[in-house]
């Protein structure tokens, strides 16, 4: 078995899968460079990202992939799980090497840990998209922050300029330490020199936000708990679809 260490980008991943068939490497094992231990024994091969390697591989995937397989492969990826990337790898191998179909053979192990992983980061980009409250800023700008499980980041913009594509907003991952921005006209993605610190509710201190917005959410909560109706409280029901650790981005949960 061969060791390969890459640099944890998508980029390099495809560039690994490339070089195994350059180097007619075997059986690959393949580790993030964050997630690699040295040995004295085996210093492994050092995959230096290549966008053409990568590119040429992505394109072969891609004859044989629709585009929901093609999406599913970027999804796990997204996870950033570390057994991920093996599956992902061997995944790679196996559909470049057999004949078109053999995405849909899930009794192959890769197969059915791609299609499931991919399913666990659909989840959680569902429920950013859903329980996100955004904090309009002194500058007008409206600010969220979150720190979801997977990398589900780039799958949200579509759907927020969207929905608020008359509002100039920044979505940043506290976790990762990298946002978007929406400028009205396009969504980029930014890095900021120093995030906002959180107060305790998880929320932007007072002196960033607009005068109203402390007014808007205290209607908020007033709104929920008046709509709310004690007798019919399930909470068994209602953490299962509303888990305790997203209850820090909700406004009505402050209250």
């Amino acid at each position: 078995m061969e060791l390969y260490i890459f640099d944890g980008s998508l980029e390099g991943l495809l560039t690994a899968v490339f070089e195994c068939y350059q180097r007619k490497s075997q059986v690959v094992k393949l580790v993030s460079e964050a997630h690699y231990v040295p040995d004295v024994f085996d210093a492994g091969h050092r995959v230096v990202s290549d966008f053409e390697k990568g590119k040429r591989v992505w394109k072969g995937l891609c004859h044989k992939l629709d585009k929901e397989w093609q999406l599913r492969f970027y999804k796990s990826f997204l996870s950033e799980q570390p057994e991920i990337f093996q599956h992902l790898l061997q995944f790679a191998r196996y559909i470049i090497d057999q004949p078109a179909g053999a995405s849909e053979n899930f009794a192959h192990p890769d197969v059915l840990a791609i299609s499931q992983m991919a399913q666990k980061v659909h989840r959680e980009k569902h429920r950013m998209e859903a329980f996100v409250r955004f904090q309009k800023t002194a500058d007008g700008i409206y600010y969220a922050h979150i720190e979801p499980d997977f990398d589900v980041l780039p799958l949200l913009p579509e759907h927020f300029q969207n929905r608020y594509a008359d509002q100039r907003w920044i979505i940043y991952d506290l976790k990762r330490s990298y946002g978007l921005y929406y400028d009205l006209d396009k969504t980029e993605e930014i890095d900021l020199d120093t995030a906002p610190q959180m107060s305790i509710v998880n929320a932007l201190p007072a002196d960033l936000l607009d005068s109203k917005e402390e007014l808007y959410s205290l209607l908020w909560q007033d709104y929920f708990k008046t709509t709310n109706i004690p007798a019919r409280k399930n909470m068994r029901l209602h953490v299962r679809h509303v888990p305790r650790r997203y209850w820090k981005y909700l406004s009505e949960k402050q209250g």
